[in-house]
C-alpha cells in the first residue's frame, strides 16, 4: 500500500501504524485499516465507515480511531471518533460505534490525535477535551482553557485522571504563543504551568507519569522542546535546521516512562521521493536529550 499523508492527491494511501501486541497490529489511512494477527506475515482488510482514519489507538480492550472526510488540497472536516473491539471474533474486524465528535485543528501530527497512557485515552474536540478509561465505551468531557485562535492543538495523559495540555495563540513569523494547563481531574479543572518557546506553528505534546513533558513543532525548522518538572520550565533540547520538516510519533513507552522516541521529518509519499530523513530518535531521560538511531 502506497504511502501519503491527508489530503494528498494519490489515493488509496497509508500514513500510520499501530500495535496492540506484538502480534496483533493495524496499519491506517485514507483506504480504511488493514490489521494483522500473526506480526504483520498477513494483512486484513477491516469493515471500516467511509473516510480517512488519521489516527488509531488501542485502549481497554477497544480500538479507538479519528475518523473524517479529507480531500486532496482541502483539509479534514467532519471528524468522529469511533471504536470496535480490539478482539472483535470477526474476519472483518466487527461493527464501528460512535463516541463522539473530534476535532481537527493543526495538531502536528495527524496519527498523535488520541493520547493513551495506562489504559486512559484522550481526545480534544475543539474547545472540549474527552477521557475514558474503557476504550470509549464510558467518557467524560470538560473544556479545555485555551482562548483565541487555533485552540488546543494537543494533549497528553499524566496520570489515571492527570492531563497535561497545549494551548497555542497567536502566531508570528513562524512562531506563535504557547502555553502549557495540567488537570489532576480529566480536565474538571486547570492550573496554568509554563510557558514553552514561542518557536514553531502549533505542536504536539507527550508526557510521562513522573513529571517529564515533551513538545514537539516545527516551522522554518524542526524543534523539541523538555520540561522535567510537569510543564513549569522548559528548554529548547533539540534543533534541526531542516526547513521545517517536522516530527510524528512523538511519545512515551509503557514499560519504562523515561524512555520514549520521535521520527523526524517522517516520510509523505510513497518510496520517499520527496527524501525527507524519516529518522528515528530515543531518549533514555524523559525527553531531556534526544540521540538519531542509525540502521
Amino acid at each position: 500500500m502506497p504511502v501519503g499523508e491527508p489530503g494528498a492527491t494519490i489515493a488509496p494511501i497509508v500514513w500510520g501504524i499501530r500495535f496492540a501486541t506484538p502480534e496483533h497490529g493495524f496499519v491506517f489511512g485514507d483506504s480504511g485499516v488493514w490489521e494483522t494477527t500473526d506480526g504483520g506475515a498477513r494483512w486484513t482488510r477491516d469493515f471500516t465507515p467511509a473516510g480517512s482514519f488519521l489516527s488509531l489507538a488501542i485502549a481497554g480492550q477497544q480500538v479507538l480511531a479519528v475518523n473524517a472526510l479529507c480531500v486532496p488540497d482541502g483539509g479534514c472536516q467532519d471528524a468522529a471518533l469511533i471504536r470496535r473491539p480490539l478482539n472483535s471474533g470477526s474476519p472483518g474486524g466487527g461493527t464501528w460505534t460512535g463516541v463522539a465528535q473530534a476535532g481537527v485543528g493543526n495538531l502536528l501530527d495527524p496519527d498523535d490525535m488520541i493520547a493513551t497512557q495506562a489504559g486512559v485515552a484522550a481526545v480534544l474536540d475543539g474547545r472540549d477535551v474527552l477521557v475514558t478509561r474503557d476504550g470509549g465505551l464510558t467518557h467524560t468531557t470538560n473544556t479545555v482553557p485555551c482562548s483565541g485562535e487555533p485552540g488546543a492543538p494537543s494533549v497528553a495523559v499524566t496520570s489515571a485522571t492527570g492531563l497535561v495540555l497545549l494551548c497555542v495563540g497567536g502566531g508570528y513569523t513562524g512562531h506563535t504563543v504557547k502555553q502549557v494547563y495540567v488537570s489532576d481531574d480529566d480536565g474538571a479543572h486547570w492550573t496554568a504551568a509554563g510557558v514553552p518557546s514561542p518557536a514553531g506553528d502549533g505542536g504536539t505534546i507527550a508526557a510521562t507519569t513522573t513529571g517529564d513533558v515533551a513538545i514537539a513543532t516545527a516551522s522554518a525548522a524542526s524543534w523539541l522542546f523538555h520540561s522535567g518538572d510537569g510543564g513549569v520550565t522548559w528548554q529548547t533540547v533539540n534543533t534541526q535546521f531542516d526547513g521545517g520538516m517536522g516530527w510524528a510519533d512523538l511519545g512515551f513507552t509503557t514499560t519504562t516512562t523515561t524512555d520514549g522516541v520521535v521520527v523526524h521529518g517522517p516520510a509523505d509519499s510513497d518510496g520517499n521521493s520527496t527524501q525527507r530523513p524519516g529518522q528515528l530518535f530515543v531518549t533514555s531521560d524523559g525527553g531531556a536529550s534526544w540521540t538519531p538511531v542509525r540502521f
